[in-house]
């Protein structure tokens, strides 16, 4: 839910997402990094795709499973005329918690697939707020990163 609070922030403050421009699309040598840093070599570049795509396909899977589950927990609920009410505490409990399971799933898919379009659209690596490097070593650690690090201190500053 966390990147769909940063798309309307952006939105909102009418700070349009830095475009590709002065950054090779096809060079991963031209995606952003803080001074200081090395560049991206094609090897890190492929990694972070790599891990990006199969974080994408997991998430696809664990929410698939999440959906049948939900769709069965749906069906049981109005099945069972007798239970008691501690029984139907129980279901309703499982049920908002494999929804949640479920949003979280959804929320971190959009974040990980808006990840590899930036990184398809060379602007990877560069902040959504203020169109400076994120960094390399945070783009490492936290591949679906859209905000430096002082932005996003802002963002969590304003709840």
């Amino acid at each position: 839910m966390a990147a769909k609070k940063t798309a309307d922030v952006t939105a909102a403050v009418g700070v349009a997402m830095p475009t590709a421009r002065g950054v090779a699309e096809a060079e991963p040598q031209g995606l952003a990094v803080r001074p200081g840093e090395e560049p991206w070599t094609p090897e890190e570049v492929a990694e972070a795709r790599a891990g990006l795509e199969g974080e994408a396909r997991r998430l696809q899977e664990e929410l698939a499973a999440s959906e049948e589950a939900l769709s069965g927990l749906m069906r049981d609920s109005g099945e069972g005329a007798g239970h008691d009410e501690a029984d139907t505490g129980t279901k309703n409990i499982t049920r908002e918690h494999e929804m949640a399971l479920a949003a979280n799933a959804r929320a971190t898919l959009e974040q990980t697939e808006h990840a590899l379009q930036r990184l398809d659209a060379g602007t990877y690596g560069l902040c959504e707020v203020c169109g400076r490097p994120i960094g390399k070593a945070r783009m490492q650690a936290f591949p679906r990163a859209t905000l430096c690090v002082e932005d996003k201190q802002k963002q969590e500053r304003r709840g």
